[in-house]
């Protein structure tokens, strides 16, 4: 089998599109498509964008004649496989709503609920899950949880082109919980935002091609590596989630094997190859690769560093890195960094702007440093405004506040939530603090997140990466920081992950990350170990503070004491 060719003489455009449906259309016309990977990094599809175009319609026939009506809603378990792939765009032919969805984790009663959300009329998934999906399909009022092959055949059907302000997919965001909420986004909002990527941000090329191993149930995934590269005609080779998990250099190998141009991940995900990986592995060329992007959280300067020094040798330049940001509310982009210049950074006075909001040039006492995003993408609106919703000038602390093509029309059934972000005037609360420099943002973290202790504003990820970068027996992910109420006042937790059973180096590690807080940030932290692999992560595999702190307000780590 022979993956689908890049083609840099293929019919080539970028934007312009009004739906989905129409931008398939004109990827069928050449010879790029989809390359679907396996566990161990073989091919097992080679999916060119014309046959996708052809077994989408003959599905679309049969989900109509199954009895499911244009404007439904139906769950899809979001593998990386064809099924999901080729089901996404049936949908579109029929007019029928996909709602993408995935994590396997507490998986009948989350997706349950998920499904309750979107109002499903129908779920599917593969084999293997099915017995789970009919309980959950059963407990949401869902009344078909089925594979798609086992969908009745049926003739060639009428299928009415979707129009732009057809609803194009529901997507559930990373942090969705016991009450998931569900993003409605339009193909004209998709389009708007594809467009802005593809043209505006990545600059693409006829000679691009785009690798990723991101969960297509997220919408780094689905928006950035699915309908970006369709709807500028790319190929795109997709490895599941699962095998870069087991194996991350997988993701290296096959880039340097397609000489892949364009892929992205949050920042851990080049912390684990610049851990495991060797830049001078023979065979290795990661010289194609010029933009790496950054996105999906916070963007840490300090293990991107790592993996450009490490695979320097393998011809990867750190001048790829372009910082970006994002959300499931706007379809996925908002800001991208320039190209070529590779991550740029802010470092500022800890002090002043965890006490005033200032940003201030960070040469003495604490300082950290703060990565550049990028100005917002053409077409769109970006400002930063202060508590009474007035706009903040540059260096200035605030809440960011979007407007644009690519915004979301509202929570699907949600018009109360819809509400509390979205303002009439189309400006949308993405709940992030940042700040300006230049034109471009620099996002602080969710304010949400933000802890206040004796008239400090804390930023929990700084108490995070100090422990995680200073005490050797931590890794990226292994501490989670947040405040809770208690009668005193404000007390300030920090759950820390321990491999290790043994009582002595269990109190050494919560003392060692005690003491650091107290000396780096001048904070008094109740430090409460637990087992590894216990703190929550959302769907982009960041960490989850909120679900966190709620299995700590609830004793769920008690258990995990060692006797």
């Amino acid at each position: 089998m022979t993956p689908t060719p890049t083609a840099p003489d293929r019919p080539f455009r970028l934007g312009g599109f009004a739906t989905l449906t129409e931008a398939l259309d004109f990827a069928a016309q050449g010879p790029t498509g989809v390359n679907l990977y396996g566990l161990r990094g073989e091919l097992v599809l080679a999916l060119s964008y014309a046959e996708l175009r052809e077994r989408a319609r003959a599905l679309a026939a049969r989900i109509l004649a199954a009895g499911i009506r244009p404007f439904d809603r139906v769950g899809l378990v979001a593998e990386t496989d064809a099924d999901f792939v080729v089901a996404f765009f049936a949908c579109q032919h029929a007019r029928v709503t996909p709602a993408p969805l995935g994590g396997r984790e507490a998986y009948v009663e989350q997706i349950g609920r998920m499904l309750g959300s979107a109002q499903a009329s129908a779920v599917f998934g593969p084999e293997a899950l099915i017995p789970w999906l009919q309980e959950a399909a059963q407990a949401a009022g869902v009344r078909l949880a089925a594979r798609v092959q086992d969908l009745p055949e049926a003739p060639a059907a009428d299928l009415p082109a979707p129009t732009p302000d057809d609803p194009c997919y529901v997507q559930f965001s990373s942090g969705s919980t016991r009450h998931p909420t569900g993003v409605l986004c339009t193909h004209s909002a998709l389009m708007a935002n594809t467009t802005a990527i593809t043209r505006d941000g990545l600059k693409v090329v006829p000679a691009d091609r785009a690798f990723s191993w991101l969960p297509l149930y997220h919408d780094m995934g689905l928006v950035g590596f699915l309908m970006a590269p369709l709807a500028s005609q790319m190929t795109v080779d997709l490895m599941p989630t699962g095998a870069f998990v087991r194996r991350p250099l997988l993701w290296l190998d096959l880039m340097s094997k397609n000489r892949a141009t364009i892929s992205y991940s949050p920042t851990f995900g080049y912390e684990l190859c610049a851990r495991r990986g060797d830049g001078t592995r023979e065979g290795l060329d990661l010289s194609a690769w010029r933009i790496a992007g950054c996105g999906g959280d916070m963007v840490r300067p300090g293990p991107l560093m790592a993996f450009a020094e490490t695979f320097a040798p393998a011809g990867f330049s750190p001048t790829a890195f372009v910082a970006s940001y994002g959300m499931a509310e706007a379809t996925l982009a908002l800001t991208m960094a320039p190209l070529g210049q590779g991550l740029r950074f802010e470092t500022v006075d800890v002090d002043r702007m965890e006490r005033d909001g200032v940003v201030v040039g960070g040469r003495e006492g604490r300082s950290r440093a703060f990565v550049r995003c990028g100005p917002v993408l053409p077409g769109h609106e970006l400002e930063v405004r202060d508590e009474a919703g007035a706009a903040l000038p540059e260096l200035k602390v605030g809440r960011v506040f979007v407007r644009g093509p690519s915004l979301m029309r509202g929570y699907f059934g949600e018009p109360e939530a819809s509400a509390k972000v979205l303002g009439p005037d189309g400006w949308l609360d993405t709940g992030d603090l940042g700040f300006l420099v230049e034109g471009e943002i620099v996002p602080t973290g969710r304010a949400k997140d933000l802890i206040l202790l004796n008239g400090r504003n804390v930023w929990p990820q700084d108490l995070e990466w100090s422990a995680e970068s200073e005490i050797g027996k931590l890794r990226s992910g292994d501490v989670a920081a947040f405040s809770v109420d208690r009668d005193e006042g404000e007390q300030l937790v920090v759950l820390v992950q321990a491999r290790t059973s043994d009582p002595e180096a269990r109190r050494a590690l919560a003392d060692d990350v005690a003491a650091l807080l107290r000396a780096r940030h001048g904070v008094e932290a109740h430090v409460e170990l637990v087992g590894a692999h216990a703190l929550p992560q959302t769907s982009s595999g960041k960490l989850s503070r909120s679900k966190a702190k709620a299995l700590y307000l609830a004793g769920a780590f008690r258990a995990e004491e060692p006797a």
